[in-house]
C-alpha cells in the first residue's frame, strides 16, 4: 500500500448471499474492482477490517443462539403436537357420508382454533379425509422435525 499501488484483491465480509461469491457473514477474497464497483456501494459486503472481524463474531454468535432456541421451540411444538386429538366435525348424510371432505386447510384451521399456528402445506394429507374416523396425519417442521396427529372426523350434532 506505501507504493501507492492498489492491491488487486480485497478481503470483504458479505451482508447478504452474493451469487456466485457466498453466504451471509462469510469473509472473501474479492477484486477489488469487483468490491469496490459493485459490493461495497449496493451494501453487500463490508470491508473485512479488524473491527469489522470483531463484530462479524458477534453476529454469528447471536445467529447461534437464535438458532439454537428456534429449535428448542420447534422441538416443544412437535412434543406438544405428537398424538394430540385434532376433532373435526362435519354434517353428514342419513348413511355417515360426508357432505365436504377434511382437507389440510380445514386441518391447519382447526389447529389454529387450539393454538397452533402451522400452516396447510406442512400437513401431509396425501388426499382429503371423506368419512368420519381417525387418522393418522403427519405434520412436518423445521429442522426436519416431524409430529404424528390424529384427525378425528366425527358427526355434528
Amino acid at each position: 500500500m506505501d507504493s501507492g499501488k492498489e492491491p488487486n484483491s480485497m478481503r470483504v465480509i458479505l451482508l447478504q448471499d452474493v451469487k456466485n461469491i457466498g453466504k451471509k457473514f462469510e469473509v472473501k477474497e474479492v477484486a477489488d474492482g469487483h468490491a469496490r464497483n459493485l459490493l461495497l456501494p449496493k451494501k453487500l459486503a463490508q470491508i473485512a477490517t479488524p473491527e469489522a472481524l470483531e463484530w462479524l463474531k458477534i453476529q454469528k454468535e447471536i445467529q447461534e443462539k437464535k438458532a439454537e432456541n428456534d429449535l428448542k421451540k420447534i422441538q416443544s411444538a412437535a412434543s406438544q403436537l405428537d398424538d394430540l386429538e385434532v376433532l373435526i366435525q362435519v354434517k353428514t348424510g342419513d348413511e355417515g357420508q360426508l357432505f365436504e371432505s377434511i382437507t389440510a386447510q380445514k386441518v391447519a384451521d382447526r389447529l389454529k382454533d387450539m393454538g397452533f399456528a402451522i400452516k396447510k402445506n406442512k400437513i401431509q394429507l396425501t388426499e382429503p379425509i371423506k368419512e368420519l374416523g381417525e387418522f393418522p396425519v403427519i405434520v412436518s417442521l423445521e429442522h426436519n422435525l416431524e409430529a404424528t396427529i390424529r384427525v378425528i372426523v366425527g358427526e355434528e350434532e
